[in-house]
């Protein structure tokens, strides 16, 4: 028995990716392709999380001490404004 719904999709220029998948006999039908295409782009997305989380846990065990965002924001804006003066000095 069927549990799932029919969905209507736009594909605009992705049209002619769908097409030539199909065309190659690699999958039989639409439905093949974008099931296909949505575990890809969840196995891209869980190894994007796995690494976040690896960033997240290496920064977290980092001893040095933080920077105060304060600090961080004041060294951006001077940074910021360097570069703006340095093209406007067409530098």
């Amino acid at each position: 028995m069927r549990n799932s719904r029919t969905h209507s999709v736009t594909l605009g220029p992705l049209e002619a990716s769908l097409q030539r998948r199909l065309q190659s006999g690699d999958y039989d039908n639409a439905s093949e392709v974008l099931r296909t295409a949505l575990r890809a782009l969840d196995r891209e997305e869980a190894a994007l999380d796995e690494i976040l989380r690896a960033k997240v846990l290496a920064s977290m065990a980092d001893k040095k001490p933080s920077i105060p965002a304060e600090a961080v924001f004041k060294r951006l804006e001077a940074r910021h404004s360097r570069k703006v003066k340095a093209t406007r000095r067409g530098a």
